[in-house]
């Protein structure tokens, strides 16, 4: 197979992913107008898939804008759509919590994507103490959201052959508005100087995105939000982020659109720095906002960095 796919409903899925439009929709069920249903995980991914698929499929996504994949508990309404889905796809690396996409897909026995096959991943810092390695936010740097978009292209096309040729289009267009985004965020980042290039924010989502711009980040709660919501941030460490903060002279830190800000708010006050606008996160914005797509979330991340810590006239030297 050309894209990573568990087989975990034994013969009777490979057999589903072999077959053309009408044998899929038959054995899967349906979406919306009696379309083939392809059930994801993020917001992101949503994105991604209604990208390449057009009208062809139905494309459902489990997490709502602002929701956040780290807590998020599935319910029976998710259940019952994943046993109807042609296509099921995640984004992996447990990203979604107790990689809750997994087995909402193994329990109904349909195929799995995992969309961040193949990307070039960054691990986890030692002191994440996670049993898995790597940073699950690989779409923050528009290079992987390429590689999510060419193994959704793939997998579709394998579900759908008979219009591979429709798919393999609008990917190649999404594919070069990606590599448009790239070259613009480069361009509008190069107004932060050395020492107003570090991004602190609420939860550790943002390093790909670091990396790919030349960025420095900080991020007190770590990489996933539990570590927020349970033992929380230990005095010692809370200290230290708050002097930190301070000495750097960076003039703002920023909360996320799915995180509690409350903790980030407070280190804010006690660092006598102020807090920005909301960047999105693990999240896009609901329809209608400005980052209701993926590029306008990242359109939008990147006018909001720049608000808060691009030199400003009046600033002192």
């Amino acid at each position: 197979m050309l894209f990573r796919i568990r087989l975990l409903g034994g013969l009777m899925a490979m057999a589903m992913v072999c077959l053309g439009t009408s044998a899929v929709a038959s054995e899967a069920g349906s979406g919306a107008e009696g379309k083939p249903l392809i059930v994801v995980s993020t917001t992101q991914i949503a994105d991604f898939t209604r990208q390449v698929v057009g009208n062809r499929f139905a494309v459902h996504g489990i997490l709502a804008p602002g929701a956040d994949p780290h807590t998020y508990q599935p319910t029976p309404g998710d259940a019952r759509r994943v046993a109807r889905a042609a296509l099921v796809i995640e984004n992996g690396l447990f990203l979604e919590g107790s990689n809750w996409m997994t087995i909402l897909a193994n329990d109904a026995g349909r195929p799995l994507l995992t969309a961040t096959q193949g990307v070039r991943l960054l691990e986890l810092p030692e002191d994440a103490e996670e049993e898995h390695p790597y940073d699950p936010h690989a779409w923050f740097d528009p290079a992987n959201a390429a590689v999510y978009v060419r193994n959704i292209t793939r997998a579709v096309s394998e579900l759908m052959p008979e219009h591979a040729g429709e798919f393999r289009a609008r990917s190649t267009l999404y594919l070069a508005q990606l590599r448009a985004l790239d070259g613009w965020i480069r361009e509008q980042l190069a107004v932060l100087p050395e020492d107003r290039r570090l991004l602190v924010t609420s939860h550790d989502a943002f390093e790909y995105f670091a990396r790919a711009y030349n960025l420095r980040t900080s991020a007190p709660v770590g990489w996933s939000t539990g570590s927020e919501l349970g033992a929380g941030l230990t005095p010692a460490r809370r200290r230290e982020v708050v002097a930190a903060i301070a000495e750097s002279g960076v003039p703002a830190i920023f909360v996320e659109t799915s995180v509690n800000p409350a903790v980030i708010r407070q280190i804010a006050e006690e660092a006598g720095v102020r807090v920005a606008d909301p960047l999105y996160s693990d999240s896009m914005g609901a329809p209608g906002s400005p980052g209701d797509t993926y590029i306008g979330m990242m359109r939008e991340n990147v006018l909001t960095i720049i608000a808060a810590l691009a030199p400003q006239d009046g600033d002192p030297e």
